[in-house]
């Protein structure tokens, strides 16, 4: 009796300490794909979970210093410059007032206001009132209306409608003032999903964008979500939208990556089991993506966006080499699709690097053998 008593004590106690074994001897033995114990995303010079920036998808230095700038002293004039030497036709200029509008709305949330308080976002008030004439504040109001009729009401009821009313009519107004920027009828694509557009009002809406930027990454991100709420998350809708504008895109463009999108749009509606992301619909997708980032301009504003999902699908397809390429571009960065959907976008990124690391020296690769 004693024996078996003896026995079963070794069993309970190998459990405890096999997985300290296993983390000490990570460098000597390999352990299953998939274990974020396996390595140290430091030793790739991957930066640290709690200094990942979670406010862009990929550096823009002059965005962040003109930020810190506006929220520290609250004067609006260095962002009105900024966008006034932002090209109208790009994505960038799309992506800078979306994050104008991200901050104020972040900073009305942060501090409501009251009796003796001012309220957060005061900056974009005062810039609207004394520059009611300047493009740029006028679609970054628009912007903020919108974030803040998704952020603050739900969609369906009476608060919710005024909002995107209000949204609407500040598109127009900011559509006025810059004649060939697509970046207000961008914005207009999220009212267009809140209030429900019908189709003969969004083909009108999708010509002007298409007049202006036919080949708008941001455009078609926003117009694919729309599509989704349309048909009530139809994936053959959806996907069509998608391999239409992949097929029509030129050499060089992103939107080759936009089924990649529209298959993440509605992994709710399909069987997550370990075998999708290697199934052909996901390997398909994967590889326009692919070759949309390898053909892309390396300064395009929008190719972390295309990264940060393939790092997320790449991951999930156990592709640990592919995955590491991505992270070498995008590591620091989270403000992104997937991971801005989750309450910790930085925690979420931070595990996923953590399974590609795992996974890549799992499969012999180390430090030394990952292209800079």
């Amino acid at each position: 009796m004693s024996i078996l008593w003896l026995l079963m004590a070794l069993l309970l106690l190998s459990f405890v300490l096999l997985p300290v074994i296993r983390r000490r001897r990570g460098a000597i033995e390999q352990v299953p794909p998939g274990h974020p114990d396996a390595a140290d995303p430091a030793a790739y010079g991957f930066v640290r979970q709690e200094e990942l920036d979670v406010r862009l998808p990929g550096p823009d230095e002059d965005l962040l210093q003109v930020l810190e700038l506006v929220q520290r002293t609250q004067d609006y004039r260095a962002a009105a410059q900024l966008l006034a030497g932002t090209e109208a036709e790009g994505e960038r200029r799309w992506q800078r007032v979306q994050a104008f509008a991200g901050a104020a709305a972040l900073e009305l949330k942060q501090r409501p206001g009251g009796v003796h308080e001012t309220p957060g976002g005061q900056w974009l008030r005062v810039w609207r009132a004394e520059q009611p004439k300047d493009a740029g504040g006028a679609a970054v109001h628009a912007e903020f209306l919108v974030q803040q009729a998704w952020r603050t009401s739900t969609p369906g009821t009476d608060d919710f409608r005024i909002i995107m009313e209000e949204a609407r009519d500040a598109c127009a107004q900011a559509a006025l003032l810059a004649p060939g920027d697509p970046v207000p009828y961008v914005a207009e694509l999220s009212i267009a999903r809140g209030l429900a557009y019908e189709q003969a009002e969004f083909d009108q809406l999708w010509l002007k964008i298409l007049d202006r930027a036919p080949h708008h990454m941001g455009a078609h991100l926003a117009a694919l979500h729309y599509w989704c709420e349309k048909w009530h998350g139809s994936r053959e809708q959806a996907y069509s939208f998608a391999e239409a504008a992949a097929a029509r895109a030129p050499e060089g463009s992103l939107l080759a990556a936009l089924p990649l999108f529209a298959v993440f749009e509605h992994l709710p509606e399909v069987n997550l089991v370990a075998s999708f992301y290697q199934s052909e619909v996901v390997t398909k997708a994967i590889h326009g993506a692919l070759h949309a980032v390898h053909a892309a301009d390396p300064d395009d504003p929008t190719l972390p966006h295309v990264r940060h999902l393939l790092l997320f699908f790449l991951v999930r397809a156990e592709r640990w080499s592919e995955a590491m390429q991505q992270l070498i571009h995008i590591d620091g960065h989270v403000g992104a699709l997937p991971w801005t959907l989750f309450t910790d976008p930085a925690a979420e990124f931070a595990l996923h690097r953590a399974l590609a690391v795992a996974g890549y020296e799992a499969n012999g690769g180390n430090p030394a053998s990952l292209p800079g």
